[in-house]
């Protein structure tokens, strides 16, 4: 594979090289460490995946909170990146999660949706969704971005 420079791409270029990379390419990150996937890109969305395993469980036995957090902000900060230019960055601001239920060890597949609300100058905001693989919402949230253009 010939190498790529992420400075000299658009966001939507970059995630869209990201999710049809073989895991063994894909550069080390929180996504590798999470065996999280990405599903759709598109301009101002983006979906990512995870099966939950054993060492995500908090004292309680259940997923602990980091998981969706993590999801939610890796789409909804990705979300964003769909919206930049080539060499243009961006960073969390702040991130607001809601948990709505409690997230089974067990669950077949996690879905995180980010979704762009906003794109202005310096910030943009998005808001995102963890569902389970029969689309029962489990966490939502949002988040504000600063941009580095």
């Amino acid at each position: 594979m010939t190498a790529v420079d992420p400075a000299a791409m658009s966001g939507l270029e970059l995630l869209r090289l990201a999710g049809t990379l073989p895991e063994s390419e894909r550069p080390p990150g929180i996504g590798s460490l999470l065996g999280m996937e990405i599903d759709e890109v598109e301009e101002g969305r983006v979906v990512f995946s995870l099966r939950p395993r054993p060492e995500f469980a908090n004292p309680l036995g259940t997923v602990h909170g980091g998981i969706p957090s993590t999801l939610l902000d890796s789409a909804m900060a990705c979300a964003v990146h769909t919206t930049l230019p080539a060499g243009a960055g961006y960073t969390s601001l702040e991130l607001k999660v809601n948990f709505v239920r409690t997230i089974r060890l067990d669950e077949e597949l996690l879905l995180g949706e980010g979704t762009v609300i906003h794109v202005g100058g310096r910030t943009a905001t998005a808001e995102g969704r963890v569902t389970d693989a029969t689309g029962r919402l489990l966490a939502h949230g949002t988040t504000t971005c600063m941009l580095f253009r």
